[in-house]
């Protein structure tokens, strides 16, 4: 089965996309979900004011 160029070339920008968006995307994701499913959650205000003593 031979796929045209231009199917060749939607393919080679889709995976392009795609390693963008799981580049960018992934820690963000793994943080989101942390903060979603712990018990008790925090308070975003005491989560971005983090300050070390």
């Amino acid at each position: 089965m031979q796929l045209s160029e231009e199917s060749r070339e939607r393919i080679a920008k889709l995976i392009d996309l795609s390693r963008v968006a799981i580049h960018y995307g992934y820690v963000p994701l793994i943080l989101y979900f942390g903060y979603t499913r712990s018990i008790p959650r925090p308070s975003l205000i005491r989560l971005v004011s983090y300050t070390v003593d």
